[in-house]
């Protein structure tokens, strides 16, 4: 009866529960957190404000969190605030770098629960969690998908040597109900909507991008977190609605150099609001053509193999920003400077183990 009783007690308890921090960018009180009460109560938020720090947001009683506006961001970082984006959901970043645990989902608060064709809530948490527990497989596509899944294999075929796949760094998700745009694409299907729901989980393989969303999105913080930075947009920048896209990218090139997966499909959440064509175009405009430059860009990027951890390669990334992709635009050298910042602000609130943090933000060996 005892062991019966403890297992249910096992069975019970949240999967990661102490091992993962739920980050949310916000303008607005977050009473979306209602419908996900029972699936995010048990863990830690930590709530980006954006906007004006004087205005109050609103969080439904019994969620631990922790909520940081802007003036905690400057008072913080410092003079290295300057890389944290500001109007602009690229400022939920700031979350991944002062979390502590393993893991990250992220999601907008405009996303809702959405339901399996049989009508069950979907625990969104749970698929990602589930994603990046189990190993990808980069190097060779297996047909039948996600081969880690319950009911699956590798077919056929599929090399011996490559069975035991790679780390999982990424789970990227999906969403029903409003579909995840660009402007122009909005303004020729005001209407249209996806109620597609496709039963599959599948690795992205190696050499080959993909454009990454940020509003449903969980992650391995220690295998790369420093490469999880959402860019330089919004306010006083002339992009904005690029970030997760920039993040994916550098993402994309970095976990292909250190061996590393990305998933993507379940779990689905349901969007439910399109936001404003227009207001998004004038966002968008530059980047629309600059993506012609940037998409060869990092399909071409190469890192040398002294760049043997996600910091290194961020770094070369960074440089090989500016030195490419600063004809493009001068925005691109300020981009890869704020790339720099990051990486040292990050490193400020995370020093290696072993060391400790000075009030300067450099490490000492203890």
């Amino acid at each position: 009866m005892a062991s019966s009783a403890a297992a249910a007690a096992q069975a019970a308890t949240p999967l990661l529960k102490d091992e993962l921090d739920i980050v949310i960018p916000t303008i607005r009180n977050l009473d979306f957190l209602e419908m996900w009460r029972p699936f995010f109560q048990p863990y830690h938020l930590i709530i980006v404000q954006d906007g004006d720090p004087k205005k109050t947001i609103r969080v439904p009683e019994g969620f631990d969190y922790e909520l940081y506006n802007r003036d905690d961001i400057n008072r913080i970082l410092g003079p290295r605030a300057s890389c944290i984006s500001f109007k602009d959901s690229a400022c939920r970043c700031f979350g991944y770098m002062v979390s502590k645990k393993k893991y990250i989902y992220t999601i907008d608060d405009d996303c809702f629960v959405a339901k399996d064709p049989s009508g069950k809530d979907i625990n969104a948490l749970e698929q990602h969690i589930k994603n990046l527990l189990s190993p990808s497989t980069p190097y060779f596509f297996n047909t039948l998908y996600d081969p880690y899944r319950d009911g699956a294999d590798f077919v056929r075929g599929y090399p011996f040597s490559l069975r035991e796949g790679a780390p999982t760094a990424v789970s990227h998700g999906l969403w029903l109900n409003v579909p995840d745009y660009d402007a122009p694409t909005q303004l020729v299907k005001p209407l249209e909507r996806n109620s597609r729901y496709v039963d599959a989980v599948m690795t992205i393989p190696k050499g080959t991008l993909f454009p990454m969303c940020g509003m449903n999105l969980a992650f391995d913080r220690d295998l790369i977190g420093p490469a999880m930075y959402f860019g330089l947009m919004g306010d006083g920048q002339p992009i904005g609605r690029y970030d997760d896209m920039w993040a994916g990218w550098c993402t994309k090139v970095i976990t292909d150099h250190l061996g590393l997966g990305v998933k993507t499909g379940l779990p689905y959440i349901w969007h439910s609001k399109a936001s404003n064509p227009f207001v998004n175009l004038k966002k968008e405009y530059n980047g629309i053509f600059w993506q012609e430059e940037l998409i060869p860009f990092f399909q071409s990027a190469s890192l040398p193999k002294e760049a043997d951890t996600v910091q290194k390669c961020y770094l070369e990334l960074a440089k090989q920003v500016r030195a490419k992709l600063g004809k493009v635009d001068g925005y691109f050298n300020k981009l890869a400077d704020s790339m720099v910042t990051w990486i040292e602000a990050w490193d400020q609130l995370n020093p290696p183990k072993g060391a400790v943090a000075t009030a300067n933000g450099t490490a000492k060996s203890k």
